[in-house]
């Protein structure tokens, strides 16, 4: 009993790993999962009766008052009322600051919500009062994953794996924990004792009348296209498949449509592989086939896409990392065609991560002994062409642009006097210009980027052929597009609460809408030219 009651109470945020948390549950799931919408329909009126035994006027004692405000806390969630759900659960904290389900209702409110500091921070609340809780230490990990912190993260799931050995969540956990932490070989032990033993989920459905079906393919190795988060809840059921372990022999869940969530080609050829074997068996449409995706990798991409007018690309080589560590290191860099500054980056990873820029031979033993994987024979290394961003003032700018079935849409422009950039780490909080100069981009994306660039951008997409993906760029001089990345990996963030980037939130629904609309009409549910209600477009 003790392990169905943690289940229900595990934290998703958008992982493999969190949909295992969301997601493990007994075989006759998938048949409760097609009528399991119609409760929904009598939740509103349970949150109505709710709010009539918390009036004020009843003068309740604190107790029921707790048992009340989490319940009311917990359907308003699922409901997706998440504003006045953070409100009850913060109520529930002044009265019973311990209390266990209340704590992990607000710490998987925050992750839903994005808000992954606060939901460190509960969940460090919750493993306080409740060290040997498993759920608490394995959300406290899974958050801590997203905050790249695999050691620390290590350690919750090694605690979660001392209460219950069999936990495939806290094995999950392990797994990325220790890829990132560059232990291949005892993080396959416990990729296998995951997913080898259950690699089937049922997303939580939240609409009101029937839902479409869709099956959702993943890698259990990551590098996911980040379109789950862009999947209308209350409009389609996600059947996830991790597609390097699932059985080929069983039939898929009944679908009208299959999304290849599958997006780096450098980490998860073999579940690209796995999906496209898996797709001949379904005469459903796919979005994102892995055909394309495949031919998606930093290589393959500074070959083909560097041929287009108007396009400049990295050269981009892979090399043993063994080989760039030795004293022959810059001799065959120069021979391929490299020269100082370049950049040096581990596959698989992003946001920065294990990205580095060699400024001379003299640093470029000491840069690849700082990547993980470094001693090991078989592990390779990106060496990439620096392209140098900069405009006039110093600042190098990188532009994001979404492909959203056939359409090109503005996403964010980061500018930042560090050559490495990411949103969440530009100057862009504290520079109301640098802000203006992003309103100017999302208003009129032709007009900030001029026809060159809008031209190349174009031809970028009709080459990729990708239904869901981004491009990564900045733009010279001349108006040529400097290519940073493209592929199916960019995620469309949606920004804080803060008033200061109202002028982004258009920019974003447009996005969210284009998806709604392609998943519809590729599901067959939406005759070409119809919009789907913006019924899901309110911020959390």
């Amino acid at each position: 009993m003790r392990k169905k009651k943690n289940n229900r109470r595990m934290s998703k945020s958008g992982t493999v790993m969190e949909r295992v948390q969301a997601s493990q549950r007994k075989a006759k799931t998938t048949v409760v999962a097609k009528i399991i919408w119609k409760p929904w329909l009598h939740r509103d009126a349970r949150v109505k009766l709710l709010d009539a035994q918390l009036d004020p006027e009843r003068n309740i004692d604190k107790d029921t008052e707790v048992a009340l405000r989490v319940e009311r806390a917990t359907l308003l969630a699922q409901m997706g009322r998440n504003l006045e759900a953070r409100a009850d659960y913060l109520n529930v904290f002044e009265l019973e600051p311990s209390h266990l389900d209340n704590l992990c209702g607000l710490g998987k409110l925050f992750v839903t919500t994005g808000k992954r500091k606060a939901a460190e921070m509960v969940y460090a609340e919750a493993v306080k009062f409740h060290p040997h809780d498993i759920v608490c230490r394995v959300n406290l990990g899974s958050v801590l994953l997203e905050e790249n912190n695999p050691a620390l993260a290590r350690t919750h799931y090694e605690a979660a794996l001392e209460i219950d050995p069999e936990f495939l969540q806290a094995h999950c956990g392990m797994y990325y924990a220790l890829t990132q932490l560059g232990e291949p070989e005892t993080a396959k032990l416990h990729q296998r004792k995951s997913f080898g033993k259950k690699s089937l989920f049922v997303n939580p459905y939240r609409g009101a009348s029937q839902p479409v079906p869709v099956v959702l393919l993943v890698s259990s190795t990551g590098g996911g296209t980040p379109i789950e988060k862009l999947i209308d809840d209350r409009i389609f059921e996600t059947y996830v498949v991790v597609a390097d372990f699932y059985d080929r022999k069983k039939p898929l869940p009944a679908h009208k449509l299959v999304l290849n969530g599958i997006g780096d080609s450098e980490v998860a050829m073999d579940a690209l592989d796995a999906a496209e074997l898996m797709l001949a068996s379904t005469p459903a449409p796919v979005l994102n086939a892995p055909a394309a995706v495949r031919a998606t990798g930093r290589c393959e991409n500074a070959l083909r896409l560097g041929k287009l007018p108007g396009v400049i690309a990295p050269r981009t080589s892979v090399f043993p990392r063994v080989l760039l560590a030795s004293p022959d290191g810059p001799g065959a860099l120069a021979a391929s065609g490299f020269a100082f500054p370049l950049l040096l980056r581990v596959p698989g990873y992003h946001r920065g991560l294990h990205f580095v820029k060699v400024d001379s031979p003299a640093t470029l033993t000491s840069a690849v002994a700082g990547l993980p994987g470094y001693g090991r024979p078989e592990a390779e290394v990106l060496a990439i062409e620096y392209l140098d961003a900069r405009g006039a003032d110093g600042c190098a700018r990188k532009y994001r642009v979404m492909m959203v079935g056939g359409e090109l849409y503005p996403l964010h422009l980061a500018i930042s006097e560090d050559w490495k950039i990411h949103y969440f780490s530009a100057d862009m909080a504290d520079r109301p210009d640098h802000r203006a100069e992003e309103a100017r981009f999302l208003a009129d994306m032709p007009g900030a980027l001029g026809n060159r660039a809008m031209t190349a951008l174009r031809q970028i997409q009709e080459v990729l052929g990708l239904d869901y993906g981004g491009i990564d760029f900045a733009v010279n001089q001349r108006g040529e597009v400097l290519l940073f990345e493209a592929n199916a990996t960019m995620v469309v963030e949606q920004p804080c609460e803060d008033e200061r980037w109202d002028y982004r939130r258009a920019a974003i629904d447009r996005i969210h809408q284009a998806v709604r609309n392609l998943l519809m009409k590729k599901a067959g549910a939406l005759p070409c030219g119809v919009a789907v209600p913006d019924m899901a477009l309110a911020h959390v």
